[in-house]
């Protein structure tokens, strides 16, 4: 089962009291000491600086002595604090010691050197005539800030080393354990296995969690919170699999569903190493990551440079990068799933692509040969339209994605089939389970283990435990579709340029007790007769997003600071709007005191801005303004009081005040983005006004 970014589930029994491994706050040792490292270095390289940039030419007061002489003593200081947390890691990693202590020896050199060449303190005494200082010797300290920061890298360097080491250390650890859990016969040896094993993959989760967030490859990042998603959920899968395995030792389907787990946690370690180690297993080139998009944006981006020069590019080389990327459309023509529509539209803006490129390469050849005006003009022409063929079909494959992904998620929001996968398992019915195997199988071919785990309670229609794993993977199903939800509509945010939140991936942890069959708590979610009251509530709080999303749209500059924090708002405002119908990210009465404690603190940064803006307006303009973000600020404030009063019962109560609240400040929002608008077009006018006539006098004062 394929995972989205964002663990669920739980851990091993007795080994975590808490959230699931891969969902706890936690620094071992080297993290902190590496982390300690890199905080130090920040300091040192903005001292260096204020050096190296000291004018010769400036005045010796005592001031300027005493101050240089401080930051001197600073880098000192640093560098000592530096060198012991580098000694600290030599001392737990002996195989590194030596280079990371040659190191640590040069940045003390280093750090003792800049000291001494800013003691200014028996610089006015007659002795100190021939003392060499910054004054004297400013190459001195070029030399030792250089020294310094090389020693620094070096450093952190190993260090880095030292935690990717950490990290295929707790992996092989894990994958021991895993192949004593494969080969248990009986059920006591289990549960001390797997209690050690839940030990392991908690020190694993801290490790990769702390790696994750020091990646700074957005790609590389998702991909290791998948890999640590998949982890977190296969943990508590397995736990069932292999107790119903060691429950029906004979059945066929149990056996296949524990090994599918293991199959799918073995990938998941492999994946998390490659992306540590940047190495694929067995030198394998990564072609998935090469996405259509990406080589959309370098063919347009190769030939934009035949502008400039008409022999950087070869025919041959943009011909076959041409045919390369329209091969990849393949994969959406030949889906079953994609509608007669998309295919159609696919291969006609393929077919264009390819027309387009033989007409770029013929004047392209033309132009070679004779350089004119008018070949010129028809270059240029030639290369916007195989560059607007090629956004046509980008936006066609990305509509064509979405839909599929979207109907997916549609087929599958209601849980039909598995709900009915569960009530045939409960009835043995081996004919309903295989045409429901069939549907689902039909949608997602890798849902082997969720079926296997309904073969298994079919055949044992009276087992618990069969049962419960059943649930499990039903569950883990279900926060798939939730996240893919989730996903699928920032994909398009993004895509159409909608910057707002990003949100939050349901599956992740939530606290939870720690129970011997490790069932997650059920969120507080409103019962019915609630969601009707606030689904009433919310009906206006969407009609005025889509209010400020038309005064949002009015502005020219998109990336303007109060544009940026009222789009931020009226996303969240979305956000609040779908919780009221029980839709969206917001599934629990505390994601939404999350959600409306963000939304008030964005409305006073974009208050801060209004009122920045304002400065710029005439008396009258501006308070009309200010009366605007009175109204405001108070609001958030009170949205704040609201969401910090404790609930005592009174949970519905706390939503209403909430979204009333949310209501107000939205329709605020919409007025006051709607003023800004007016008051920058009017200032904009006058400045325009200003400048006609200022140039208007100088070319009079001329004649």
């Amino acid at each position: 089962m394929a995972a989205s970014p964002g663990p669920a589930g739980g851990a091993a029994a007795g080994a975590v009291h808490g959230s699931g491994p891969f969902g706890l706050a936690f620094d071992s040792g080297l993290e902190i000491k590496t982390r300690s490292v890199e905080q130090t270095l920040l300091p040192l390289v903005s001292q260096i600086t204020t050096l190296i940039n000291h004018k010769d030419n400036t005045k010796k007061s005592d001031k300027t002595l005493q101050a240089i002489q401080r930051v001197g003593q600073a880098v000192n200081l640093a560098v000592g604090r530096f060198v012991k947390v580098g000694e600290a890691i030599a001392n737990e990693n002996w195989d590194l010691k030596e280079e990371i202590n040659i190191a640590c020896i040069e940045a003390k050199q280093a750090g003792e050197t800049i000291a001494a060449l800013t003691d200014m303190s028996s610089l006015n005494r007659p002795e100190s005539d021939g003392q060499i200082t910054i004054f004297t010797d400013k190459t001195g300290v070029i030399k030792a800030a250089r020294l310094l920061l090389s020693s620094v890298t070096k450093v952190l360097l190993l260090a880095d080393r030292v935690v990717i080491k950490q990290i295929i250390r707790s992996r092989n650890k894990v994958l021991a354990t895993m192949e004593r859990l494969e080969k248990v016969n009986s059920f006591q040896e289990f549960v001390q296995i797997f209690s050690q094993f839940g030990n392991e993959m908690v020190e694993f989760a801290h490790l990769t969690g702390d790696r994750q967030n020091d990646l700074k490859d957005e790609k590389k990042k998702a991909k290791m919170a998948a890999a640590r998603a998949v982890l977190e959920k296969c943990t508590m899968m397995l736990l069932t699999a292999s107790k119903t395995c060691l429950r029906h030792p004979n059945c066929e389907s149990a056996h296949k569903n524990k090994e599918g787990v293991f199959d799918r946690m073995k990938v998941a370690l492999d994946k998390v190493i490659e992306i540590v180690t940047e190495c694929k297993p067995n030198g394998e080139t990564d072609i998935s990551s090469i996405s259509i998009f990406t080589g959309i944006k370098e063919f347009k981006m190769n030939i934009e440079t035949l502008r400039e020069n008409l022999y950087f590019q070869s025919k041959e080389t943009l011909s076959a990068m041409l045919d390369a990327l329209l091969e990849r459309t393949e994969d959406f023509t030949d889906c079953a799933y994609t509608s007669h529509e998309h295919r159609e539209r696919i291969l006609e803006l393929s077919a264009q692509a390819r027309m387009e490129l033989q007409q770029l390469i013929s004047v392209w050849i033309e132009a070679q040969s004779k350089k004119t005006k008018s070949i010129d003009e028809e270059l240029e022409l030639a290369i916007l339209k195989i560059s607007h063929s090629l956004n046509e079909l980008k936006i066609e494959l990305h509509s064509t994605a979405a839909q599929l992904a979207a109907d997916l998620v549609k087929y599958h929001a209601d849980h039909v089939v598995l709900k009915a996968l569960k009530l045939t398992g409960v009835e043995g019915n081996l004919e309903g389970l295989a045409e429901y195997a069939c549907k689902l199988s039909e949608q997602k071919e890798r849902l082997v283990e969720i079926i296997s785990a309904a073969e298994t309670l079919t055949l044992h229609p009276s087992s618990k435990i069969a049962k419960e794993n059943l649930d499990v993977f039903c569950e883990a199903w279900e926060s798939q579709i939730s996240d893919m939800l989730t996903l699928l509509r920032e994909i398009n945010d993004v895509f159409e340029g909608r910057r707002g939140e990003k949100y939050g991936y349901l599956s992740l942890p939530k606290p939870m007790k720690n129970n011997a069959n490790l069932k997650s708590l059920k969120p507080d979610k409103p019962d019915s007769e609630e969601q009707a009251k606030i689904a009433k509530l919310g009906l206006k709080l969407g009609l005025l997003t889509s209010d400020a999303n038309c005064e949002i749209e009015k502005w020219e500059d998109q990336e303007d600071e109060i544009v940026r924090y009222g789009r931020n708002m009226s996303s969240m405002a979305y956000s609040l709007y779908l919780f009221t119908r029980g839709e969206g990210p917001i599934k629990t009465f505390q994601d939404l005191i999350h959600q409306l404690e963000a939304f008030a603190e964005e409305g006073l940064k974009l208050a801060s801005s209004v009122q920045a803006f304002s400065k710029q307006l005439k008396d009258d303009d501006k308070r009309m303004l200010l009366l605007e973000i009175n109204k405001l600020v108070p609001l958030c404030h009170q949205l704040q009081a609201v969401t910090k009063t404790p609930l005592q019962n009174q949970v519905f109560l706390k939503v209403d005040k909430s979204i009333t609240k949310t209501r107000c400040i939205m329709a605020t929002l919409v007025q006051l983005l709607s003023l800004c608008y007016k008051l920058l077009k009017k200032l904009q006018m006058e400045n325009n006004r200003w400048v006609s006539v200022t140039n208007k006098d100088s070319v009079d004062g001329k004649t």
